[in-house]
């Protein structure tokens, strides 16, 4: 560096100064990195717990909805393609029972 050339007391100083600088460099950047790591391993967590989050809501839509059911069959002897406006049973009048 520049003491070993120089030999001056200033400029074994500049190279202290220089080394120093450095090394507070890589600290900064082994802080960084660390920091880097935390914020990453964050983010998975946090994607994680979208997704189950997620999954959780798309169940809770699917058990509110209503499943389509197929009309019920009719109880008893009534075909289901006959027609229901037909009474079930003639009522008899007065007059057809004189006859």
């Amino acid at each position: 560096m520049a003491a070993t050339l120089l030999n001056s007391p200033r400029a074994t100083e500049l190279s202290v100064y220089v080394v120093r600088a450095f090394v507070e460099l890589r600290g900064m950047l082994a802080s960084n990195r660390e920091l880097a790591g935390k914020v990453h391993a964050l983010e998975r967590k946090v994607s994680v717990h979208e997704r189950n989050i997620a999954e959780l809501v798309d169940s809770m839509a699917n058990l509110l909805t209503t499943p389509q059911t197929p009309p019920k069959r009719p109880i008893g002897f009534v075909h289901p393609q006959e027609k229901t406006d037909k009474p079930a049973c003639k009522t008899i009048s007065k007059a057809s029972k004189k006859t």
